[in-house]
């Protein structure tokens, strides 16, 4: 593997010229975008691509959370056989560098300035050792609520800005006979919602439970009431909620099935691929209680170490083609997510598209953009997969109240670190 790496740093300080004269290979992509939205996202990454003369080598692994994709990603590289290109999101993509697999783009960033447009805290999963190790695609935002608007205006309320509120809307959409919460009872779904949960309780309370891990914070009195109302939460949803898949539960808010969905953005891509119009068939809010601050995860390609001029200038090709501003736009309009680049017009995207970019902006710009818990970009694997299990527990019913699941929580985290 290090003679590998060295031949691959090498050779892609040479990256920026040689995909432009060396015959690009095609390129093998390992992902988990496997819904309707989400390949429709895809396809405008393949189609730039092919314009390029770089094929793409499907390698599609099933699971909204990337875990089924990572173990996958395992078993290649033991085998001594990576593919040439990953998604990966937060500490999974910082672990792969510290074991030496992931090669340095540091050349393609410099040559486009990267570093003067990706948001530092995207940065910090995107570099290592000051290098460049992958390239961002999007920035997704976990701390979103999707509302079926016709359920929303049956129940005679505007949308929540309020946990109070939120809780009266619920109601009266169970009184109304449909679902009030469309949720599939996978442990990152749970996580998902829980991360809005935090938030709500201030922006200071979720730096210090799930980014610092401070003891106090996380089995205290307001993580007790945290988990007093992800309980709350869970008896909204139908019977039939467990091991469902995210875009399943989307399909019932978009069918009128279920009132609400608490979901990061690339759910908007679910409601977009079935002809749905914001403001007109659904409604897009931040998790009551957390307006002005932002949860996040960011899709972003890594690329393995391999060997041979076409196959680096594949590499280079696609990472150059993810940062460019105008595919930035094209595939973050289709996928329901932003771009992960700052000087990216909005001209193009819908109203929850142009929520959501100014959200990021005034995030990034006030201290109030935090990586998502759930999805990888708080702590590392061990920590979330510890705050996982006490919160899929609790939200089946598993602890007595909210105090005895914050006291577990703290356990966890302490044992997992």
């Amino acid at each position: 593997m290090k003679n590998v790496m060295k031949h691959f740093v090498s050779a892609m300080a040479l990256s920026v010229g040689l995909a432009a004269s060396a015959s690009a290979e095609d390129v093998e992509v390992l992902h988990w975008w496997t819904s309707g939205g989400e390949a429709a996202a895809l396809n405008v990454l393949k189609d730039d691509l092919s314009t390029k003369g770089i094929g793409w080598v499907d390698m599609p692994v099933a699971g909204g959370g990337g875990e089924a994709a990572m173990t996958a990603l395992r078993a290649r590289v033991t085998a001594g056989d990576p593919p040439t290109a990953v998604q990966m999101l937060g500490f999974d993509i910082l672990d792969w560098a510290n074991e030496g697999a992931l090669g340095d783009l540091t050349p393609v960033a410099t040559a486009e300035g990267w570093d003067g447009v990706v948001p530092s805290a995207l940065q910090a999963f995107a570099k290592a050792d000051g290098k460049w190790i992958s390239a961002p695609v999007n920035v997704h935002s976990t701390n979103w609520v999707w509302i079926n608007k016709a359920a929303l205006d049956a129940t005679g309320m505007a949308s929540p800005i309020s946990w109070d509120e939120l809780v009266a809307v619920l109601d009266k959409m169970k009184e109304n006979g449909i679902t009030p919460l469309g949720h599939g009872g996978q442990a990152w779904q749970d996580a998902t919602v829980f991360d809005g949960v935090v938030l709500s309780m201030g922006n200071d309370f979720y730096k210090a439970a799930f980014i610092d891990l401070d003891p106090a914070a996380l089995g205290g009195d307001q993580m007790a009431e945290a988990f007093n109302r992800l309980i709350k939460l869970s008896s909204y949803v139908d019977s039939n909620f467990s091991g469902r898949d995210w875009n399943l539960a989307s399909a019932m808010v978009i069918n009128g099935e279920a009132g609400m969905q608490m979901m990061g953005d690339w759910a908007k891509g679910e409601f977009l691929k079935a002809g749905k119009v914001p403001g007109t068939d659904f409604v897009c809010i931040r998790f009551p209680g957390t307006q002005g601050a932002v949860t996040f995860n960011s899709d972003q390609f890594a690329m393995f170490g391999v060997e041979g001029e076409g196959a680096v200038a594949a590499q280079a090709a696609m990472a150059s083609a993810i940062m460019n501003p105008t595919f930035q736009s094209a595939f973050n309009v289709v996928k329901g997510s932003v771009p992960a680049r700052t000087d990216v017009p909005n001209d193009a995207f819908d109203d929850c598209g142009k929520k959501g970019m100014a959200d990021l902006a005034a995030a990034n710009t006030n201290g109030s953009l935090f990586g998502s818990m759930a999805h990888g970009h708080a702590a590392p694997a061990a920590v979330k997969n510890a705050v996982y299990d006490v919160v899929t527990a609790a939200f089946n019913g598993e602890y007595a109240d909210g105090a005895a699941a914050a006291a577990a929580l703290a356990e966890a985290v302490a044992a997992a670190q």
